[in-house]
């Protein structure tokens, strides 16, 4: 599982920094959470190919979030995509989408499925053979969700010393395989578990976009190997959380803290302050494993 940061400041783009966006690379997706205004350039920047993007999740309708999707779908379609590109994201993305495309006679040559989300609950909103999704309601001044991505649990594999050990012949094998038990030379039943390693531990990311403090969201989050939360504010201007719907960098790792997650990684800074640096500090005073997001910064789980 690798995240690559393509932004991660609040509110207006500058010269060398982005609004929010990000890749989330499991199992074999390339998966688009948010983005901001010059999110394409940042993707070519950053070597990260187009033509893996299959699915695009958008936590809400603020500019910073969103305004960089009309202009990469249009990119898509000048490089002659055919593939169905899949966009989740707040009732009205598709309305304010469409009417981009529609005014500037751009309309995709590729299908453009839209999966607008209205639910304050949590919800499955995709899922295959080998990842889900769903979303983490939070609070702030529109409706927002997070998002969590889950590997599921592989199959277990074929120990061959222990087949041996135990005697099993090997035109057995594909069905231990499969999940069967065995039997050995003496029609002895040998259990498939003695017979398989252990499949590795499935990883799990949560985005935790912008939101207020919000305890709900920690059962949702609990164990997760890595959990990208807001911090727009430190604590010397927690008095404009209620007033923004944001958080600080210590409420941060309050929620992480409690969810007993692997690592905080921190973002969507406020750029009234001289370093991020001071964001780290402030959550190591709460939660002793942090991460800066930071543009083009990649970590791997």
């Amino acid at each position: 599982m690798k995240l690559t940061i393509l932004g991660c400041y609040s509110a207006t783009p500058r010269t060398f920094t982005n609004p929010t966006s990000q890749v989330l690379e499991i199992q074999n997706h390339l998966f688009l959470i948010d983005c901001g205004e010059g999110t394409q350039v940042q993707l070519r920047k950053y070597k990260v190919k187009f033509s893996r993007i299959n699915h695009i999740f958008i936590s809400h309708l603020h500019g910073d979030h969103f305004f960089g999707l009309p202009g990469l779908i249009s990119t898509f379609r000048l490089l002659g995509r055919e593939k169905e590109l899949h966009i989740y994201g707040p009732k009205g993305i598709k309305e304010a989408v469409t009417l981009f495309l529609k005014l500037g006679d751009s309309w995709t040559n590729y299908p453009l499925i839209f999966h607008e989300l209205e639910s304050k609950e949590s919800e499955l909103i995709m899922e295959d053979s080998k990842v889900s999704v769903q979303t983490i309601p939070l609070e702030h001044r529109v409706y927002t969700n997070g998002f969590l991505f889950k590997e599921k649990e592989s199959p277990r594999t074929l120990d061959v010393e222990a087949a041996q050990r135990y005697g099993v012949d090997r035109s057995q094998f594909n069905n231990i395989k499969k999940g069967h038990d065995a039997l050995d030379e003496n029609g002895k039943l040998i259990p498939n578990k003695k017979l398989t390693h252990d499949p590795p531990k499935p990883k799990s990311y949560a985005f935790c976009s912008d939101t207020v403090y919000n305890e709900s969201i920690v059962p949702l989050i609990k164990g997760v190997d890595a959990v990208y939360h807001e911090s727009t504010f430190l604590e010397t201007e927690v008095h404009l959380c209620d007033r923004t719907k944001h958080s600080t960098a210590k409420q941060a790792a309050q929620i992480a803290k409690s969810a007993k997650v692997d690592q905080l990684i921190l973002g969507h800074y406020s750029t009234r302050y001289k370093s991020i640096e001071l964001f780290r500090e402030e959550a190591l005073t709460v939660f002793p494993k942090v991460e800066l997001a930071d543009d083009g910064k990649v970590f791997d789980f």
